[in-house]
């Protein structure tokens, strides 16, 4: 039996004992922030009171929250947590081997495709806490192939951890608002998006979610020192890296405030060295998100909410090594990471089942030390020009459909417009191979013998214009 019908075994086993251990009644999620029941204080199944952390007021407007009032299983000992995402992209360039680049959340083009499937929940019991979180679907390859650390040393990082996206257990100390420390992997909350699009306001995330971490893997510790406010703290293997690149560990911080139920302001914060085989070269990035919701009126005939978020990133690299000099600023030497994006959106209809954003940002990365690579036969050039000095600019813009006819359900309808300053979305070529597979079919069934492409290289572009259609459901 293979790893992955293993853990799907095993997990969708703890499942069902946990099904009929509970209830099976809704109840009200009891979560401390962002309703995420990973960071959840008060592990009962009564509603948040004022007194816990964020419970004073409604954040389900929050983009990168989850909306739902309730969880179908729930019960003192679990709380259940089922999303299944699926989407079909459609690219104006329709490229012959149908890959998506410079993304996260889609892999195919005009296919229909499983982008994620995670089934888990949160395990409580006294102050012993524990979540894990599968992950099938396109993002179980999507995400790991950008994470070089699993290859220093043995023992394939990428595939033993490819099908979690979250794995924790902890402890909750009863001092302040609540004091959790927790080791596995976690969310990272930088980039304002969160990993499962069912709590996000659009599907395809700007640059600056799209190159920074979606996870980290590591120790943390969050801090509740009033009901308004979070403080974490992080000592992890690296920047959204299974592995360390060298000796030392990445440190960093969150700091969360909501002064009232309008406005919510993060700020995350980290220092590491991530450069592979370069132990002197060093990073900081910060990332800075300020919420609005500037409009509320349920009652109201037409629009019913309206909000905004505008994002800012700032890092760079420093340091001299193999060779190779990175400075924060210059013409030759510049390795930074300069980056921002804004987003409004409105929610219209009964009950507020309608959600429309728009939105985009932009980036700057001389030496492109966070981009994503593209992969296939791209791939070696990409990294090849990745130097200190190598401009990358680029910027998106979208705009998005929801519609939510309940708390359980999103059908999103997006449009997508990016460019960037050098070639590096799939144009109508491909990246795979001169005819679009990376083996002839019809002569091997080995998936690691590519077919020669002699005379051929990768048809990359810099502009790309793409349409999304997506279920997202979540229990």
């Amino acid at each position: 039996m293979t790893l992955s019908n293993t853990l799907r075994t095993v997990l969708l086993t703890a499942l069902a004992l946990c099904f009929m251990l509970s209830d099976i009644q809704a109840q009200k999620v009891t979560d401390g922030i962002n309703n995420n029941p990973a960071d959840s204080l008060n592990t009962s199944t009564n509603p948040a009171a004022p007194g816990d952390p964020f419970g004073f007021a409604d954040f389900s407007w929050v983009n990168g929250n989850n909306r739902q009032a309730s969880k179908i299983i729930d019960n003192k000992y679990f709380t259940g947590d089922f999303t299944f995402d699926m989407n079909y992209t459609y690219s104006n360039r329709h490229p012959i081997d149908n890959t998506v680049l410079g993304s996260t959340a889609l892999s195919r083009n005009e296919e229909f495709t499983v982008s994620f499937v995670g089934v888990g929940g949160d395990f409580h019991y006294k102050n012993v806490r524990g979540r894990i979180m599968t992950q099938f679907g396109t993002r179980s390859t999507v995400v790991p192939r950008n994470d070089y650390s699993g290859y220093r040393g043995m023992y394939d990082l990428p595939d033993a951890y490819r099908y979690l996206s979250e794995a924790y257990g902890g402890y909750h100390f009863d001092k302040w608002h609540g004091i959790n420390v927790d080791m596995g992997i976690f969310m990272s909350y930088i980039g304002m998006f969160s990993y499962n699009n069912f709590e996000n306001w659009s599907y395809q995330p700007s640059y600056t979610s799209d190159n920074t971490p979606w996870f980290f893997n590591g120790i943390r510790v969050q801090m509740f020192p009033s009901v308004k406010t979070k403080v974490e703290l992080w000592l992890i293997n690296g920047w959204q890296s299974y592995g360390k690149f060298n000796k030392m560990p990445g440190l960093g911080f969150s700091y969360l405030h909501r002064p009232n139920g309008k406005v919510s302001f993060i700020s995350n914060n980290y220092f590491g060295t991530d450069v592979a085989g370069m132990p002197h070269v060093k990073r900081i990035h910060t990332d800075n998100t300020f919420q609005h919701m500037y409009y509320n009126n349920p009652k109201a005939s037409g629009i019913k909410r309206a909000a905004f978020t505008v994002t800012g990133d700032f890092g760079f690299q420093w340091g001299s090594d193999e060779g190779t000099t990175f400075t924060p600023f210059g013409d030759t030497t510049a390795s930074n990471f300069i980056s921002g994006m804004v987003y409004n959106r409105i929610w219209f209809g009964k009950d507020m089942k309608w959600g429309w954003t728009i939105g985009g940002g932009f980036l700057h990365n001389p030496s492109r030390y966070l981009a994503l690579v593209p992969p296939g036969q791209a791939t070696d050039k990409f990294v090849a020009d990745a130097v200190p000095g190598a401009k990358m600019d680029g910027w998106d813009g979208s705009t998005c459909l929801d519609y939510n006819p309940n708390d359980f359900l999103t059908i999103r309808l997006e449009l997508v417009h990016r460019f960037m300053n050098i070639p590096y979305f799939n144009g109508p070529g491909g990246v795979t191979g001169q005819n679009g597979y990376q083996t002839n079919p019809a002569l091997t069934f080995n998936p690691n013998s590519y077919t020669p492409n002699t005379g051929w290289t990768p048809d990359l572009v810099k502009s790309e214009t793409r349409g999304i259609l997506a279920l997202i459901v979540r229990f």
